[in-house]
């Protein structure tokens, strides 16, 4: 199978969007330096969420989706801030993004491994008691 460019575009903008929704509040109370410590948890919160959410239909590679959801995430936060250079913080957070939707696509296959492991077993007439 190949990417599925158009659900990994999907689940970075969504992702980013999540960070958004996250990080302009905290802006516009005057506390924007929170950020530097609240973002990056929720970039790997946030990635693998959604990337666990809109995986399912994904068949293959699944790691691989995941990483490239984060990638993309990166990419889009470097053209909003246009390339600027930022704290290190943030570069951490960059990095988690990949992180989290990495992990997500090993808890994706996993999770399919098991439930196809479970339909042959059933297929077959194996039960387990």
């Amino acid at each position: 199978m190949s990417i599925q460019w158009g659900r990994v575009l999907l689940a970075a903008f969504l992702m980013e969007l999540v960070l958004l929704v996250i990080a302009i509040p905290l802006n516009l109370s005057g506390r924007g330096r929170v950020n530097l410590y609240v973002i990056p948890p929720s970039a790997l919160i946030a990635t693998f969420a959604i990337t666990v959410w809109l995986g399912g239909r994904i068949k293959s590679k699944f790691v691989l989706h995941g990483a490239l959801i984060g990638v993309v995430g990166t990419l889009i936060y470097v053209a909003l801030t246009r390339a600027q250079p930022e704290p290190w913080q943030y570069v951490v957070a960059n990095t988690l993004k990949v992180v989290g939707g990495a992990a997500a696509g090993v808890f994706l296959a996993r999770r399919q491994s098991a439930g196809t492991g479970a339909g042959q077993e059933i297929a077959h007439g194996k039960t387990h008691p």
